[in-house]
């Protein structure tokens, strides 16, 4: 099996690159080189994707049984089907790392896979769609709907699309979980959001990896829901983030709406909470059937907090500084609460 991994230097692309080789496959990785060091083993191919003297270059490397495309979170759809044209004559399959954004009724409403999609040209700009006044539907979501179009403009039936809602685990380049697991290591009494019962489903990076391999072995095709199918409380996730790091802490259950009312930032300043009802509703099932299978979450936080403990924070990433509550505005708000 050879395969062509876009992008391949860090967090979801390097699980993938290091799986593919685990399984005896031949990898040829394509990116700029600036983000993170080539996997030993792979044919690292450096260069920019939004070229097209550098994708006709590289589709001299082919053929490949299968594209796995990591790297095209921030492009607009034209660019990605501008890659995915000139990549087909040498490539018999697609498997592309969407999102769940891409559904009309996320985060509101429970989905599965044959849920709508939000409407957007495969040949789209970065201007094209819009973010919503309450914060959905996003432009973003847009732009990775036109995405999937533009693959499937180019590869029909031998596109897949894996569609994620939220991905943890060694690598992570966001800094949710990170920012949990610093917090529980901190103690004392910790903002948390209730329901404590509240189930989530974040799944392991190394499950996605892993899923997206099986997909570009396979003959299917279509969209897939990556998500946890059992997921944990998120009592139980605070609970393995102050097991693992030893922290002393006392998660403090506050009403969600005297959380907005204090402004707090959902998703963002509490990682992982959002009020909206879909957020952590959505379907797994053909995935799982598929061949998706995810460890327990209380393994993807032990596994990465040894990594951080480790390693530390991968690479700088604009995302970064977005999550996680001062600490100052955490006491005042547990004071207030009291």
């Amino acid at each position: 099996m050879r395969i062509l991994v876009m992008g391949g230097t860090w967090f979801l692309g390097k699980h993938i690159a290091e799986g593919a080789l685990g399984r005896g496959w031949q990898v040829t990785t394509f990116n700029r080189g600036r983000s993170g060091r080539d996997v030993d083993g792979v044919e690292p191919v450096h260069g920019d994707r939004t070229s097209r003297v550098d994708l006709e270059r590289l589709a001299g490397h082919g053929p490949w049984d299968a594209v796995i495309d990591t790297s095209s979170s921030d492009l607009p759809p034209r660019e990605v089907l501008a890659a995915a044209t000139a990549l087909s004559p040498a490539a018999s399959r697609w498997v592309h790392i969407s999102t769940v954004s891409v559904y009309e009724g996320w985060p509101h409403q429970p989905l599965t896979d044959v849920s709508p999609l939000l409407e957007c040209p495969p040949d789209a700009d970065e201007s094209y769609g819009y973010t919503g006044p309450d914060g959905s539907p996003t432009q973003y979501g847009f732009q990775k709907s036109g995405g999937e179009r533009a693959v499937a403009t180019a590869f029909g039936d031998a596109a897949v699309f894996l569609r994620p809602g939220v991905i943890l685990g060694p690598g992570e380049y966001v800094g949710r979980l990170p920012w949990w697991l610093e917090r529980a290591k901190r103690g004392g009494r910790i903002l948390a959001p209730a329901p404590a019962e509240q189930r989530i489903q974040p799944v392991d990076v190394r499950d996605v990896a892993d899923f997206a391999l099986t997909m570009a072995a396979s003959s299917a095709s279509g969209g897939y829901n990556v998500t946890h199918p059992q997921g944990a409380t998120f009592r139980g996730f605070l609970e393995a983030c102050l097991s693992e790091t030893g922290g002393a802490g006392a998660p403090v259950w506050i009403d969600p709406a005297a959380l907005v009312e204090q402004g707090v930032k959902q998703w963002t300043e509490l990682p992982l909470w959002r009020t909206h009802a879909g957020v952590w509703a959505v379907d797994s099932s053909r995935a799982v059937a598929a061949g998706l299978e995810c460890r327990p979450i209380a393994d993807t936080v032990r596994d990465t907090w040894r990594w951080w403990a480790a390693d530390g924070r991968p690479v700088d990433h604009p995302r970064w500084a977005e999550h996680g509550i001062d600490p100052e505005k955490e006491a005042k708000i547990l004071a207030s609460l009291a």
